[in-house]
């Protein structure tokens, strides 16, 4: 054989490409079709005796081709849609991270103004409020520090973020946290930890109050 000839032959495949229905079935493929008729069986297409009999010719199968008729007229399960996407928060670094400090008195910080990610509250006979209802987020957290001592710490945010507690320790004293966890994945985070001595720590959502994304920031929306 020459060289030319040889050379063809190597060209040329093995075997004819074999046919998707003629391709042995896996044990995913075969789970797959399980999947579907379970889900006929739990909607009332099948019966009980219909889901036995085609189960056991499932994993009887040898092929897809051979899967395929026992869901033919079922219908097939919608794919499961992607997870939400977490939004992109861009760098900023403008925020305040204000020390707030009542004692035998009061302090207080509310309004429009940017907050950062981390704000001190020290309430010492005396009382400390935070509104974050009208702020703009610049960072994806905000931790709140707060230390209540015969005193009181009230928080007050959007309705839309997600609010975390469970980080204050109460010694004869404690604190009230309405946890939440937004529905959006990029909403700003607010974790309340601290100490609470004969004292308390507040925080809660006021309704009616929400933030909104804008120029890659959320703010609030009116």
């Amino acid at each position: 054989m020459d060289e030319s000839s040889l050379r063809k032959r190597e060209q040329q495949p093995l075997s004819p490409p074999v046919a998707e229905a003629d391709i042995r079935a896996s044990d995913a493929d075969r789970d797959r079709v399980a999947d579907i008729l379970r889900d006929a069986l739990a909607e009332g297409r099948l019966t009980t005796e219909e889901h036995s009999e085609r189960l056991d010719g499932v994993y009887a199968a040898k092929t897809v081709g051979e899967l395929e008729p026992f869901v033919r007229d079922l219908p097939v399960p919608a794919p499961a849609a992607a997870p939400a996407q977490a939004r992109h928060w861009v760098p900023d670094h403008s925020g305040e991270n204000p020390n707030l400090v009542g004692i035998l008195g009061g302090a207080e910080r509310k309004g429009r103004w940017r907050v950062g990610s981390k704000i001190n509250a020290v309430a010492i006979l005396g009382g400390v409020v935070i509104d974050l209802t009208e702020a703009t987020f610049t960072a994806p957290e905000v931790v709140i520090n707060c230390t209540a001592i015969m005193g009181g710490v009230e928080i007050k945010v959007p309705e839309n973020v997600t609010l975390r507690g469970g980080g204050v320790v109460g010694i004869m004293g404690g604190s009230d946290v309405e946890a939440y966890e937004a529905p959006d994945p990029g909403a700003p985070v607010i974790k309340v930890q601290g100490l609470a001595f004969w004292g308390g720590v507040e925080a809660k959502p006021r309704r009616g109050k929400r933030v909104k994304k804008k120029d890659g920031r959320p703010e609030l929306d009116h």
